[in-house]
C-alpha cells in the first residue's frame, strides 16, 4: 500500500485527485502501477486502477490477470471494480472507504453477488487512516484555494 501512496502523490503533483494503485502478479511481483490521470488525459476512465490494469495487461500480453492483487488507496468505484472482475483479479486490497462512489460496500457492494462468474477476495482498511487523511487534506487544500480565488469573497 505504501507504493500505492507513492503513486497517489504523483497524481497530487499533477493536480489530480490523489489515488494510486499497484498491481502484483500471482507471485507477488509488481507488474504495473497507476495513478489518477482523468484531468491530464482528458479521460473519465483514467482512474488509478484502470491505468494500472491497462499497463499490466500490456506487460503480460493478456487482458486476464488471474491471481493478481491490486492495491489501491481508495475504495474502487463501480467502473473500476467491473474492470477488475473482467480481468479476473484474485484479490483487491483498498485503504480508505469511499462514501460517495465506493462499490465494495460503502455505497453498493458489487462483490456480494454470488451470480457473478468470477469471485474476487476483498481486503479493506490497510493504511485506511493515512490514505483517508491524505485525500481529506487534498480536498481541504483545494477548497481553500478555490475560496481564495473567488472574487466575490473580496466584497
Amino acid at each position: 500500500m505504501r507504493l500505492a501512496l507513492e503513486q497517489a502523490a504523483r497524481a497530487k503533483d499533477l493536480g489530480e485527485v490523489p489515488v494510486g494503485a499497484v498491481l502484483l502478479d500471482a507471485s507477488g511481483q509488481v507488474i504495473a502501477t497507476g495513478f489518477n490521470r482523468t484531468i491530464a488525459d482528458h479521460d473519465p476512465t483514467a482512474h488509478a486502477e484502470i491505468v494500472a490494469l491497462r499497463a499490466a495487461a500490456r506487460e503480460v500480453q493478456n487482458y486476464r490477470l488471474p491471481g493478481a492483487t491490486l492495491y489501491v488507496t481508495l475504495e474502487p468505484c463501480a467502473m473500476c471494480l467491473g474492470a477488475m472482475l473482467h480481468a479476473r483479479l484474485g484479490r483487491i486490497v483498498f485503504a480508505a472507504a469511499d462514501p460517495k462512489t465506493g462499490a465494495c460496500g460503502s455505497v453498493v457492494n458489487l462483490l456480494e453477488h454470488a451470480t457473478l462468474n468470477h469471485q474476487t477476495v476483498l481486503t479493506s482498511g490497510i493504511l485506511a487512516e493515512e490514505c483517508g487523511t491524505y485525500l481529506r487534506d487534498f480536498f481541504k487544500d483545494r477548497r481553500g484555494k478555490t475560496k481564495q480565488a473567488d472574487p466575490m469573497d473580496a466584497t
